[in-house]
């Protein structure tokens, strides 16, 4: 069997996780793998050794990637696009297989222009109706999909994402980032939907006293997105929170844990996302965790998690108060995190991808 991988977005922050964690056993079971992406990244890997790579640097989402497709991938059994982009034009794979991790630009179409809601619904549908079979991350995905497009439910399978204890034991280094002594701790881009203006609504009802003790850091990137971010650096600008509020920007894998470890509380006040691995990652790390009540954390975060509703500040400032005076209720949540990451396995992930692979070939 020959399998050919699109592995662009490797660096990305949520879909290069995933392929990181899945590709190198890919790698392994598989004789012929083909890998499709810049040489001079891929080469960074251990297992880059083990396939053959076809320079492709054309930007994701672009006309020139979907031209450049049916030249660049060869003839092959099966070909893989770990997210929607899928191929447009017909390519040389027997089968396709593509990974669907949310819906994010059908379901929230404020956050997007036109043009991109067009280009993005084109995607989607060709993703949708022309692959073979279609992975996403969690129930809640599933159900996003069937809501858009008309397609059979056993075509898509879910596939959850992992973490494991070990992300927090992750040597770090050296350390670039400077972190106040205690803080809550945000990770994500600064987009939309990840929807940290309620945060920093929330972190400025709190009292004086607590803003001085905790601090807020935000772990991600902060520039280059669009303009409705204003609206956050413009509220922290007016409601003098500058002195509180710490951008850490691009931090490298190596060292995400430790921003994890040293936080007091995680907060995820996000309003769509299609799994949460974040949540994952705090609680390996053994943080107590306070998140959205939207889309699909309550099934990544199960009993594990206090809740709050993402639309109301004063709820999340008073949950966010809840837990820092009460010691059990943070032990438990501690405790629970530790239970509950069990169920979220990359080495499962991983099974169920080489199945649905080998089925295909």
């Amino acid at each position: 069997m020959k399998l050919v991988i699109d592995v662009r977005l490797i660096n990305n922050s949520g879909i290069g996780t995933y392929i990181k964690n899945i590709i190198p056993s890919i790698v392994d079971y598989f004789d012929d793998v083909v890998v499709l992406g810049d040489p001079d990244i891929i080469s960074q890997f251990n297992w880059s050794r083990n396939v053959k790579i076809i320079p492709f640097r054309a930007k994701v989402y672009s006309i020139s990637e979907q031209l450049l497709y049916p030249r660049r991938i060869p003839v092959c059994d099966v070909f893989w696009v770990p997210h929607f982009n899928a191929p447009l034009l017909p390519v040389r794979s027997v089968k396709k297989m593509v990974t669907i991790h949310d819906v994010n630009h059908l379901s929230n179409p404020r956050y997007f222009s036109y043009i991109k809601r067009l280009w993005a619904k084109i995607l989607y549908k060709n993703a949708a109706k022309r692959s073979n079979k279609i992975c996403t991350v969690s129930e809640f995905s599933k159900s996003e999909i069937l809501k858009h497009f008309s397609i059979d439910s056993s075509k898509i399978n879910v596939i959850y994402g992992g973490v494991d204890q070990s992300f927090a034991n992750k040597k770090t280094g050296k350390i670039d980032m400077i972190l106040p002594l205690n803080y809550f701790l945000f990770v994500g881009n600064v987009k939309p939907h990840k929807n940290l203006i309620i945060l920093l609504k929330a972190y400025n009802q709190l009292k004086t006293e607590l803003k001085e003790i905790y601090k807020l850091v935000i772990l991600g990137r902060k520039d280059g997105f669009i303009t409705q971010d204003t609206e956050i650096f413009n509220y922290i600008e007016d409601h003098d929170l500058i002195e509180n509020i710490h951008f850490t920007g691009y931090v490298p894998d190596n060292q995400v844990s430790e921003a994890y470890r040293n936080a007091t509380l995680f907060i995820f006040p996000s309003l769509y996302e299609g799994f949460g691995l974040p949540l994952l990652e705090a609680m390996a790390c053994e943080v107590p965790v306070l998140s959205s009540d939207k889309a699909s954390l309550p099934e990544v975060g199960g009993d594990a998690v206090l809740y709050f509703d993402p639309n109301d500040p004063f709820n999340l400032k008073e949950q966010i108060i809840r837990l820092l005076s009460d010691d059990k209720l943070r032990l438990e949540l501690k405790q629970k995190g530790l239970q509950q990451i069990k169920n979220f396995d990359w080495k499962f992930s991983i099974k169920k991808h080489i199945a649905i692979l080998k089925k295909l070939g």
